[in-house]
C-alpha cells in the first residue's frame, strides 16, 4: 500500500542514512521502503559498510527475485539477524553482492545462524558432485569418486563453495549492522580451513573419477596442508599450499596424475592450489614417497624448509599416511636450530621477505610491512624452533596457539602474548575485510588520502567514532598503535626475557633459565652466547640507576645488534663504550631519548672493529648520530671548517707535542665522524676520500707549524729557510683511504742571506721531527709520513732545495719518478714555495710533445714487474683491491700513462685526481665513454671495498676475503644491498674484469 505524503515525510532524510541522493530516494521508492513502517530496515541499511552498494544490490535482487521478492521483504522486516547478515554482506562485498544477484534464491542460506561442522562441509561439497567412497589400499582414507566429473563439475563445486563462504562472511560481518555475536578470529580461520579441506576433498574426488575411471585407486595419496592452511588460519582469499606423499613407489605416476588433476580442479573452482613448498620447489617431483621425503630433508633441505614444516598438517586423502609423514619429519624440525647456518638463513630469509615490499607501500602493507603479520609469525616460529627441541608443548601449528604455549612455557610474558595476540587478530581482521570487498587476494591498506576507502574499511571492521574522532580517525590510530605495538613487542619478545634472566626488574617477571637464554641468544645470531650473557650481566649489574636504564634499553639495542654482521663483537664493543663513558651522564640519556642515535650506534658497533676505540676516545661523535633540522648531524661539518679548527686548536700551544696532540684529538673526532657516516651509507667514495685527505693535510700543516714555531724559539731567530710539503700519491690526489699513508716530498728554500748548508740541515731536522711526532704510538690509527718517493729514494736527502730538485729532475729523473710527479700537489708549509716547485716539475711531468716511446715501454715494463713481484704471496689476483686485476693500480697507471702522453695538449689533464682526470679523458674523447665508465666503476668499487675492509677489520688490508662471515660483513659495509657476500664478490670481479680488458687495451697498447 502506498502511504499518503504526510506519512512519507516522517521518514528520516536519505542523507542522514548515509545514502547518496537522489538515486537512493528513487531506489527506496522502488523497494517501497520510503515510509514509516520501513524505518527499522532503513536504519539497519544505513549501518552497512557501504550503504549505497547495499541499496543498489537490493534493487537488483528485487528485480531478480520477481514474485519472490515479497518473501525476502517481509522477512527482512521481522528477522533482525537475517537483516544484519544480508546488509552487512552486500555492503561489504561487491563480489558476494554479484553472487546473490546471480542466484537470488541463495539469500535463504543466510537464515542459518550456525556454521556447519567440518564433516557437514565435506559432505556438502562431495554431494555437489555426487561423490561416493572410492576403493583404495587404505579403506579408511578420506577418498571419494565423483559421479559428476566432466566440465560441469567445476561450476557445481564453485557455486557450493561460494555459498558456504558467503554464509561464513555474513555471520562474520553481521555485528557491524545488528547486535549479532562477533565471530572470534580463530573460529573464522578454522572454518575457512575446514572449508578448504572439504573443497580439496571434493576436487580429489573429481580427480579420482578422471584418472582412475571406474577402477580402484591403486595408490595411497596423502595431501599435506602447509602454511596458513596447515596452521588452520586461512584468509578468505589465499593460496592453499600443499605437499603430496604417495605409496607405493611403483604407483607414483598415478599419484602424480591424481595430484595434478586435483590441483587443476581446485585452482579453477576454489582458490590457487600451490605445491611450491615441496622438496626442490617447482623444479622437484610433484609427488614423492615417504622415504624420498625423509631422504631429502635429511640431506638437502634448507632452514626455511624446516620452518615451513612447522605448519604441516594432513588435510585429505590418506590421513594415516599423512600422519606418518609428520611423525617422520617433525623430529628434524625441532633440531633445525642446531644447524650451523640456522641464524644466517633465518636472517637472510627475513630480509628477503622485507625486500619484496616496495618502500612506498611498507606502511600500508599488512602482511609484510613494518609491524606486520609476518613480524608476529616470524617471531613466534623462531621461538618455537629455538625452544621446541626441549619443550613439546610448543609443537603447535597456529600462531595464536603458539603464543599461548610460549607464554605458558615461560618463554614470553603473558601480557606480551596477550597484547601480541590482540594486535595479530586486529591486523588479520583488516586483512579479511579488504579481501572480502572483491574476493581478491590483497594485504594493502587504502592510501592515507583515500578517505572513502578508509571509511568503508572502518565500518566493515566495526570501528566506531569515539567522541573525539570519527571512525576513520579511530581506525588510523588503531592501525598505527598496533603496528608500533608489534614492532615493540617483536624486540621485547626475544630480548626482555633474556634481560630478566640476568637482572630482576619486576617481582613477577618472566625469567628464562640459563640454558634457554643461551639457546635464544644463539638463535639470534650470537656465535658465543655464553659470552654475550656475561656482557648482559655486566651491563645491567648492580642496583644502580644506570643498570636499570641499560636493562630497559637493551631489548631494542640487542635486536638492532642482531641484524649486524657481528653481534658478538658489537655487544662487546657496546659494553666497552658504556664502561668507557660510565661517568658521562648524557650517554644513556641520548640512547634512551634519541632512537636514531641508538640504532646507528648499534649498526656501527656490530659492523666495525675500526670505530669502537675511536668512539671511546671521541665520545662526542656519538651525539652526532642524531638527526638535525637539515638532516643527519654527521654530515654537518665541512672539510674546510674541520681543517680550520685543527689549525686553530694546535696554534694555542707552544710545545709541539701538545700542539700535535690537540691536532690528533680533532683528527680522531673527524675520523670517527667520517667513518660513521661512511658505514651508515651517508657519504659516497669521493666525499670520504676528500674528507680523509683534508684532515690529513690539516694535521700535517699543524705539526709543521708547531715544529717551526718551537725551532724559532730555540734559535731565537726566524727560520733560516722556507719549507713546503708536497703531497704525493693518494694524498696529492686528495684520494686517501682509511689505510693510506701520507706520501710526501719536503722542499726548502734558504731565505736571503742564509747559508744553504745550514738551511738544508735545519729543514731536515724539521722534517724528521714532524715525522717523529706524527708517527708516535697512539690509540689512534697511525699517521705515517712517508718520503720514500724523493729523489734517490730512501738513500737520498730527506729535504732538498728547490734548485736541487730542479737539477735532479732535469738530469736524472727516471720514468717512474716522472710518473710519480703526476700526483704531486702542494699540501702544507709555504704556499708560494710549493707552487714554485710545481711550476718546476710541470716541465718534467707534462713534457712537450708527450712522453717518449722509450719511456712508455719502460713504464709498461715496470708495471709488469710490479704485477709479478709485489702481489703478496698467497694473494688472489682477482680480488686484491690494490694490485689485483682491474684494481686500483691498474686504473691509476692507465690514467697516468694517458696524462704523460696527452697532458701537453690537454690542460685539463694537469690534475692529480684519478677521478677528475677520467672525467677529462671522457670529455675530450681520448677514450670512449663506455671505456671510461668501466675504469671509473672499477676504481670506485675497489676503493669502496678497500675502505670497507679497514672499517670491518680495524687495520689496513687490500685482499678481499673468501666467502664467509667476514666477506658478508665487508659487503654490508660496502653498501651491498644484502649480506650475500658471494654476490658482492661476483659483482666486484665482474666490474674489475671488464675494467681490466680496457687496461690491457689502453695501457698495454
Amino acid at each position: 500500500m502506498v502511504r499518503p505524503p504526510s506519512a512519507r515525510s516522517a521518514v528520516p532524510g536519505v542523507g542522514r542514512l548515509g545514502l547518496l541522493e537522489p538515486t537512493a530516494a528513487a531506489s527506496l521508492r522502488e523497494l517501497a521502503w520510503d515510509n514509516i513502517d520501513s524505518i527499522p530496515v532503513l536504519w539497519a541499511l544505513s549501518r552497512a559498510p557501504d550503504a549505497d552498494l547495499a541499496l543498489l544490490t537490493l534493487t537488483r535482487l528485487r528485480a531478480a527475485l520477481g514474485d519472490e521478492w515479497p518473501e525476502l521483504d517481509s522477512t527482512l522486516r521481522v528477522d533482525n539477524a537475517l537483516r544484519g547478515r544480508l546488509f552487512a554482506l552486500i555492503g561489504s562485498s561487491s563480489a558476494f553482492a554479484d553472487h546473490l544477484v546471480a542466484d537470488p534464491a541463495a539469500w535463504r542460506i543466510l537464515r542459518r545462524d550456525k556454521l556447519p561442522a567440518r564433516e557437514e562441509l565435506i559432505a556438502d561439497l562431495l554431494a555437489s558432485v555426487q561423490a561416493v567412497p572410492a576403493q583404495s589400499p587404505n579403506a579408511d582414507a578420506l577418498l571419494y569418486r565423483a559421479e559428476v566429473s566432466g566440465p560441469e563439475a567445476i561450476p557445481l563445486l564453485r557455486k557450493r563453495y561460494r555459498d558456504q563462504l558467503m554464509l561464513l562472511a555474513a555471520l562474520d560481518l553481521a555485528a557491524t549492522v545488528e547486535n549479532e555475536p562477533v565471530l572470534p578470529y580463530q573460529v573464522v580461520g578454522r572454518h575457512l580451513t575446514d572449508l578448504a579441506d572439504a573443497a580439496l576433498t571434493a576436487a580429489l574426488a573429481v580427480a579420482v573419477a578422471r584418472v582412475c575411471k571406474d577402477a580402484p585407486v591403486p595408490v595411497r595419496l596423502a595431501v599435506i596442508a602447509m602454511g596458513k592452511s596447515g596452521a588452520r588460519e586461512l584468509n578468505y582469499v589465499s593460496d592453499v599450499d600443499v605437499v603430496f606423499v604417495a605409496e607405493p613407489a611403483d604407483a607414483t605416476a598415478t599419484a602424480t596424475r591424481l595430484a595434478a588433476e586435483m590441483m587443476s580442479v581446485g585452482s579453477v573452482a576454489f582458490f590457487e592450489v600451490d605445491a611450491a613448498l615441496r622438496p626442490e620447489g617447482k623444479a622437484g617431483a610433484l609427488v614423492r614417497t615417504l622415504d624420498s621425503h625423509i631422504a631429502y630433508y635429511k640431506r638437502w633441505a634448507r632452514t626455511w624448509e624446516f620452518q615451513a614444516l612447522l605448519k604441516a598438517r594432513p588435510m585429505t586423502g590418506d590421513l594415516a599416511l599423512g600422519e606418518q609423514y609428520r611423525d617422520a619429519l617433525m623430529p628434524m624440525v625441532w633440531t633445525a636450530s642446531e644447524r650451523p647456518d640456522f641464524v644466517a638463513d633465518v636472517q637472510a630469509m627475513r630480509r628477503r621477505v622485507e625486500d619484496l615490499v616496495p618502500a612506498d607501500l611498507r606502511e600500508r602493507e599488512l602482511k609484510l610491512g613494518h609491524g606486520s603479520l609476518r613480524d608476529v609469525e616470524f617471531a613466534v616460529q623462531l621461538l618455537q624452533l629455538v625452544h621446541g627441541r626441549v619443550d613439546e608443548t610448543l609443537h603447535v601449528q597456529g600462531t595464536v596457539e603458539a603464543l599461548t604455549a610460549l607464554a605458558a612455557g615461560g618463554y614470553i610474558g603473558r601480557d606480551d602474548a596477550a597484547n601480541l595476540t590482540a594486535s595479530y587478530e586486529f591486523l588479520r581482521l583488516l586483512e579479511h575485510r579488504l579481501q572480502l570487498q572483491r574476493l581478491k587476494r590483497t594485504h594493502t591498506l587504502p592510501a592515507v588520502d583515500d578517505e572513502e576507502g578508509m571509511r568503508w574499511l572502518a565500518r566493515a571492521a566495526h570501528i566506531r567514532p569515539d567522541g573525539r574522532q570519527d571512525a576513520v580517525g579511530v581506525l588510523g590510530n588503531e592501525i598505527r598503535r598496533n603496528a608500533v605495538r608489534v614492532r615493540r613487542l617483536h624486540a621485547k619478545l626475544f630480548y626482555r626475557p633474556l634481560l630478566e634472566s640476568v637482572v630482576k626488574m619486576e617481582p613477577d617477571a618472566l625469567r628464562l633459565s640459563p640454558d634457554a637464554a643461551i639457546r635464544q641468544l644463539a638463535a639470534l645470531g650470537y656465535a658465543a652466547p655464553e659470552n654475550a650473557l656475561g656482557h648482559l650481566k655486566a651491563l645491567t649489574g648492580g642496583v644502580s640507576r644506570k643498570g636499570r636504564i641499560q636493562a630497559l634499553l637493551l631489548p631494542t639495542l640487542l635486536e638492532w645488534l642482531g641484524d649486524t654482521p657481528n653481534p658478538d663483537a658489537g655487544l662487546l664493543a657496546y659494553r666497552r663504550v658504556s664502561e668507557g663513558l660510565d661517568d658521562q651522564i648524557w650517554f644513556l640519556r641520548e640512547l634512551r631519548d634519541e632512537g636514531a642515535i641508538a640504532q646507528r650506534l648499534m649498526i656501527v658497533l656490530g659492523s666495525s672493529e675500526y670505530l669502537p676505540d675511536l668512539l671511546i676516545n671521541a665520545p662526542d661523535t656519538i651525539r652526532m648520530y642524531a638527526d638535525g633540522p637539515g638532516g643527519p648531524l654527521l654530515l654537518s661539518p665541512q672539510p674546510e671548517d674541520v681543517a680550520r679548527g685543527i689549525l686553530t686548536a694546535s696554534a694555542r700551544y707552544d710545545d709541539p707535542k701538545r700542539a700535535v696532540a690537540a691536532a690528533r684529538s680533532l683528527r680522531r673526532h673527524e675520523l670517527a665522524r667520517v667513518a660513521s657516516a661512511d658505514l651508515l651509507g651517508m657519504l659516497d667514495v669521493p666525499q670520504v676520500c676528500r674528507a680523509l685527505s683534508s684532515v690529513w693535510v690539516a694535521v700535517l700543516e699543524a705539526a709543521l707549524r708547531a715544529v717551526i714555531r718551537a725551532s724559532e724559539v730555540e734559535l731565537g731567530a726566524p727560520a733560516p729557510a722556507d719549507i713546503a710539503v708536497i703531497g704525493m700519491g693518494r694524498l696529492g690526489g686528495m684520494e686517501l683511504g682509511y689505510g693510506s699513508d701520507a706520501d710526501v716530498l719536503f722542499v726548502c728554500d734558504p731565505r736571503p742571506g742564509q747559508d744553504e748548508t745550514r738551511a738544508v740541515k735545519w729543514a731536515i731536522g724539521i722534517a724528521e721531527r714532524v715525522q717523529r711526532l706524527l708517527g708516535a704510538p697512539s690509540t689512534d690509527p697511525p699517521l705515517q709520513v712517508d718520503a720514500g718517493l724523493r729523489p734517490e729514494g730512501r738513500n737520498g736527502a730527506l729535504v732538498r732545495t728547490l734548485a736541487a730538485y730542479a737539477a735532479y729532475y732535469q738530469q736524472w729523473a727516471q720514468p717512474w719518478e716522472v710518473q710519480a710527479l703526476l700526483r704531486a700537489h702542494q699540501v702544507a708549509g709555504d704556499q708560494d714555495l710549493g707552487v714554485r716547485f710545481l711550476h718546476i716539475i710541470d716541465k718534467v711531468r707534462y713534457p712537450q710533445g708527450g712522453v717518449s716511446a722509450e719511456s712508455v715501454r719502460e713504464i709498461r715494463r715496470i708495471k709488469a714487474r710490479v704485477d709479478a713481484e709485489r702481489l703478496p704471496r698467497g694473494a688472489n689476483p682477482a680480488t686484491h683491491t690494490k694490485l689485483g686485476r682491474g684494481g686500483l693500480a691498474d686504473i691509476e697507471w692507465t690514467v697516468q700513462l694517458m696524462q704523460l702522453r696527452y697532458a701537453h695538449d690537454v690542460l685539463g689533464l694537469h690534475n692529480t685526481s684519478t677521478l677528475q682526470s677520467l672525467d677529462v679523458i671522457e670529455d675530450t674523447k681520448l677514450l670512449a665513454a663506455e671505456d671510461v665508465s668501466l675504469l671509473r666503476d672499477a676504481w670506485l668499487t675497489a676503493t669502496k671495498a678497500r675502505n670497507a675492509l679497514v672499517l670491518v677489520r680495524g687495520k689496513p688490508a687490500d685482499q678481499l676475503p673468501g666467502p664467509g662471515r667476514l666477506l658478508s660483513a665487508v659487503a654490508r659495509v660496502a653498501g651491498w644491498p644484502n649480506d650475500d657476500g658471494s654476490e658482492f664478490l661476483d659483482n666486484y670481479m665482474r666490474v674489475t674484469r671488464r675494467a681490466k680488458a680496457v687496461v690491457e687495451r689502453v695501457f698495454g697498447g
